[in-house]
């Protein structure tokens, strides 16, 4: 029998729809709450679209894709949540707007109930200490996309029960292909404190005209062996979504390298996101200067 048969995903925009397939790919019965039908919708059209990509490439079959999307319902009720074994919560990386949902979710599943977040850049303790039974709250940190991105961060809250850590690296080796890496609440955890100023850093530098985003992504990918250039993965990520997990890292650290580079909140102003919006560094036209 799979451990923690039956999840609660809390949100279902770019993470959620993928942690929701991950779960259910897995076996396990997902619940994905939203705030509405349309955004319901959305999240599932999302999950059925990247299922039907599988297919078309040889990756999956058809009756694994609709084994894997009947395992998904949606709710808009917080109460629909009554009953699961698991909470992962994905909503948009805002302390106070995490903490508010997260309070409803306590009051609607058991005591016993561990409650994970997936954020990026904010405090695990912090969202951990706003709940009851703050022991049963940890970070469980997935990569976008999360069904194909083979790492999960376990993160420890100061709180957070040594147990727990053990059944949630279970967890992580039970969904296809991922591997768990236990790491200290910390901002950036482990992954991000890396990552956050190399992107930081390169965004500056094509600023200052160093070289071309496509030049600066070809030498780093050839020259160092990356799967993946800079630019082509802050185009994927979401150059808001990036921006947002920066500016927490330096609020909460103060730490220079983590500053937003100028041209990243430009970028972000002008609406320029990537490939959610067409304009990015590599998607549609080069940025201006």
């Amino acid at each position: 029998m799979n451990l923690f048969p039956r999840v609660g995903v809390l949100g279902l925009g770019t993470m959620g729809a993928g942690i929701a397939q991950v779960f259910a790919a897995s076996g396990r019965d997902v619940v994905a709450l939203e705030t509405g039908p349309d955004r319901v919708a959305a999240g599932l059209g999302a999950v059925a679209d990247f299922l039907a990509a599988a297919v078309a490439r040889g990756k999956l079959t058809e009756d694994d894709r609709r084994t894997t999307l009947d395992r998904i319902t949606g709710t808009t009720d917080v109460a629909g949540l009554a009953g699961v074994d698991l909470v992962v919560e994905s909503v948009t990386e805002d302390a106070d707007a995490k903490k508010a949902l997260l309070s409803e979710v306590a009051a609607a599943v058991g005591t016993d109930t561990p409650i994970l977040t997936n954020t990026s850049a904010l405090s695990v303790t912090d969202l951990a200490a706003a709940l009851p039974h703050s022991e049963r709250v940890a970070g469980l940190h997935f990569f976008n996309p999360a069904p194909l991105m083979r790492t999960v961060e376990v993160v420890r809250a100061l709180q957070t029960d040594p147990f727990l850590v053990e059944r949630l690296t279970a967890l992580v080796a039970s969904l296809d292909g991922k591997e768990a890496v236990v790491v200290d609440d910390r901002p950036g955890f482990l992954l991000n404190a890396l990552l956050l100023p190399y992107l930081n850093d390169v965004v500056q530098e094509y600023d200052d005209g160093l070289a071309s985003a496509e030049d600066i992504d070809t030498a780093l990918t050839l020259g160092l062996g990356y799967a993946r250039g800079p630019f082509e993965m802050l185009d994927l990520i979401g150059l808001d979504v990036h921006l947002r997990a920066t500016e927490g890292a330096h609020a909460a650290t103060h730490d220079s390298r983590y500053a937003p580079p100028p041209l990243l909140r430009r970028m972000v102003a002008a609406g320029r996101l990537g490939a959610k919006s067409g304009r990015g560094f590599r998607t549609g036209e080069e940025s201006t200067r």
